[in-house]
């Protein structure tokens, strides 16, 4: 099976999310996958899938417009893979009025609910569908306040849900693409037929 998977790569950390899908994508038996950064509108119908990385929600949200990409996401008929930043944008509904959210994923979400840079964390954290803990980075992160029923919540923190999905969509808080495990990574891709 010949697997592509696009990294939105607008801004935010876009070399780390194409290494970790390209490592998850070379344990699964039968898979030739390439993951490729995403600049232009065009590209997207081609892929199985897309990463939204982390970085400046505002920032991201803009581009997406400035290189008329709201609509080529919005009417993507493959999943996607939302951490951070993204999270932010695959929100219905977002407080901040320079968001134009995707709307992908039924949920309000609260953009740097955790605090400043210097209130950044690393916490080991219970995900539904993987059998052991998560160590998950938390970078400026969002939190979810709330979700409509088509929501799976993944997971959740004393400060909210920081793990979601819906239909093929996954958006977290956190940042897996940092350290060495793969889990998400397959977990989603599982969620897609891929793995």
């Amino acid at each position: 099976m010949d697997v592509k998977i696009g990294v939105l790569a607008l801004q935010g950390d876009v070399a780390e999310h194409i290494a970790a899908f390209q490592r998850a994508l070379d344990t699964i038996p039968d898979v030739r996958g390439s993951v490729v950064e995403v600049r232009e509108a065009a590209q997207i119908p081609s892929l199985d899938a897309i990463a939204i990385p982390g970085g400046e929600s505002t920032t991201i949200s803009r581009l997406i417009e400035k290189n008329r990409m709201h609509e080529a996401l919005t009417g993507f008929s493959g999943g996607i893979f939302a951490t951070c930043a993204g999270m932010v944008l695959m929100a219905h509904r977002v407080e901040d009025p320079r968001i134009r959210p995707l709307g992908l994923i039924d949920m309000d979400v609260d953009r740097n609910a955790f605090g400043r840079q210097r209130e950044s964390f690393e916490a080991d954290i219970s995900i539904r569908g993987l059998d052991a803990p998560f160590h998950a980075v938390f970078i400026r992160a969002p939190v979810v306040r709330s979700v409509g029923p088509a929501v799976t919540v993944l997971a959740a923190v004393d400060h909210g849900i920081v793990a979601v999905s819906q239909g093929k969509h996954m958006a977290l808080s956190f940042h897996p693409e940092l350290g060495g495990d793969l889990r998400l990574h397959r977990l989603f891709l599982e969620g897609l037929g891929i793995a």
